[in-house]
């Protein structure tokens, strides 16, 4: 159950409090309105943007014409002056245009969301990224941890099921990005992964686990909020092809040969097919379900791909998924302590990209 399904009836008082700046003739109400339910809101023309934003803000939401250049020129001079730089910043597009998405991140967007938008899906964006103090308890950071847990589990009940029900779409991963980002943020990935540990399924444990540390590493990294969805979309997916493979195969993966090991390494190529086959996924995401068993050195497959020909989202794929391997609890596999796997993983040395295993050494450290 998502933290939207279980809001009550009454809604407490707001205690967010948010910026909203518009050039739109209506002040952007009807986003006034939507924010209402979960923050103060405060409106403000975009030429009235304060110079410095108010010490209790918690964000603020820009709505503006990107094509004004006046707008643009206003916002800029405020937004990239430095005192707003640590407050998340949600930028509503009049379109998905993608040089407006540039545009916004250019302009010092945190994250962005374009009309027409589900008034859920920007209500779950100001949760997940925009902070509420009162949040910050032992309940809250465990509601925060379940809903993450429970939205990447429905989006692998989707994987592994697919042939059994309606197929995976890419608004299905959307809609578990924010719980996803929001547990980890909120609580840890130590807790994270304490939790997925108690999953009694093993192919859903072993991607819950990829995606905590993908999730964590992006987190750590600072990462604006689109590519720590980016990443988190590539965590969740990147093993789709294992749905057509064959159980007795998943449970014996360090000891698979001949046969049994060509077979198991045809499942990039058909979670790839899969996926281009539904049709909604984007050309990043099937990238890295086809090729997060490349390596570096040529010797990875199912392309032989190497050095810069392997994208740097799969790069981090492989690393989450090499060390999630190596230290979940598996059938037929002994699991390492993250030192272990981290040493083994140093001791691959040209195969994999050494310089972003040293970044993330703090994230696997600290599993």
């Amino acid at each position: 159950m998502t933290a939207l399904a279980r809001q009550p009836a009454s809604n407490p008082a707001p205690r967010r409090r948010l910026l909203l700046a518009s050039d739109r003739r209506d002040g952007s109400v009807d986003i006034a309105g939507i924010l209402a339910s979960v923050a103060e809101v405060e409106t403000v023309p975009t030429a009235h943007l304060p110079d410095a934003p108010a010490r209790d803000l918690s964000g603020i939401v820009v709505d503006i014409n990107l094509r004004s250049a006046d707008s643009v020129q206003l916002v800029r001079r405020k937004l990239l002056g430095g005192a707003y730089q640590p407050m998340p910043r949600l930028f509503v597009l009049a379109d998905e245009l993608h040089h407006g998405s540039m545009q916004a991140w250019a302009l010092g967007a945190t994250d962005t969301i374009a009309r027409p938008f589900d008034p859920r899906d920007l209500l779950q964006r100001v949760r997940s990224a925009f902070p509420d103090p009162s949040e910050d308890t032992a309940t809250a950071r465990a509601e925060a941890l379940s809903d993450g847990v429970t939205a990447a589990h429905k989006v692998l009940v989707k994987i592994f099921e697919r042939l059994h029900g309606k197929p995976l779409t890419f608004q299905d991963v959307m809609q578990a990005e924010g719980p996803i980002l929001k547990a980890i943020k909120r609580s840890s990935l130590r807790e994270w992964l304490a939790t997925v540990g108690r999953h009694h399924d093993e192919s859903y444990r072993l991607c819950l686990f990829a995606t905590g540390f993908a999730v964590a590493f992006a987190q750590y990294l600072g990462m604006r909020e689109e590519d720590q969805r980016r990443l988190t979309r590539a965590a969740l997916l990147y093993d789709v092809g294992k749905a057509y493979v064959d159980v007795s195969a998943l449970d014996n993966l360090d000891n698979l040969k001949g046969d049994a090991l060509r077979k198991y390494r045809e499942h990039p190529r058909l979670g790839y097919e899969a996926l281009v086959a539904e049709g909604s996924f984007p050309r990043e995401t099937l990238d890295v379900v086809l090729h997060h068993h490349e390596l570096l050195d040529g010797s990875g497959y199912p392309d032989g791909l190497h050095g810069d020909q392997i994208a740097d989202i799969v790069r981090i794929t492989t690393i989450v998924d090499l060390f999630a391997s190596l230290v979940a609890p598996r059938k037929n596999h002994t699991p390492m302590s993250p030192l272990q796997a981290f040493i083994t993983m140093e001791n691959m040395g040209g195969k994999i990209d050494q310089r972003l295993l040293q970044a993330f050494r703090p994230v696997a450290m600290g599993g």
